[in-house]
């Protein structure tokens, strides 16, 4: 169980933070937030914190490095978790070569985190969704036990988030 400590601020307007030290979560949040907000914000806060510390034991440049080599995929230049990607489970740039993976993927098993990084290097050769594009990543073979298992989550997650149709 985390320890949280919510710290209230008259100078606070807007935002909310949390910072972990010492083994405690402190939220720091607006002096006028109601007690509903608070709740509902403490509890994002450190699911937003629990998803950060899985993310750090991922290694997302490697993984993707050996499934591009597996199925014969050109190597992103650059991979990396992001937090602020709500409607999409990831998302790629071809023309830069820079794949962005949602921290909500982090929690999933490994085998579908696979399947979003496949997905997201077969970009790199397809940058649409067309015939070509889904037989690259159909080479994965758990494609489609990974599409139901994100479509099942897309269900289950506040605004019926869809993806990873990036």
């Amino acid at each position: 169980m985390v320890q949280v400590e919510v710290i209230r601020s008259r100078r606070r307007r807007k935002t909310v933070q949390a910072v972990e030290s010492d083994g405690v979560v402190r939220v720091l949040i607006p002096a006028a937030m109601s007690r509903a907000d608070e709740e509902r914000w403490v509890a994002v806060m450190v699911s937003r914190l629990e998803r950060r510390r899985t993310t750090e034991a991922t290694d997302l440049g490697a993984r993707a490095a050996v499934l591009a080599g597996r199925y014969g995929l050109p190597r992103p230049v650059a991979v990396r978790w992001i937090d602020n990607q709500q409607s999409r489970w990831a998302s790629c740039t071809p023309d830069d070569g820079v794949i962005r993976v949602s921290s909500r993927v982090a929690g999933f098993p490994a085998w579908v985190v696979d399947y979003v990084l496949v997905h997201e290097l077969a970009h790199l050769v397809e940058p649409r969704h067309d015939r070509a594009f889904w037989a690259l990543v159909n080479r994965y073979r758990r494609a489609e036990r990974a599409r139901g298992f994100l479509l099942a989550k897309s269900m289950v997650e506040p605004g019926g988030r869809r993806g990873p149709e990036s």
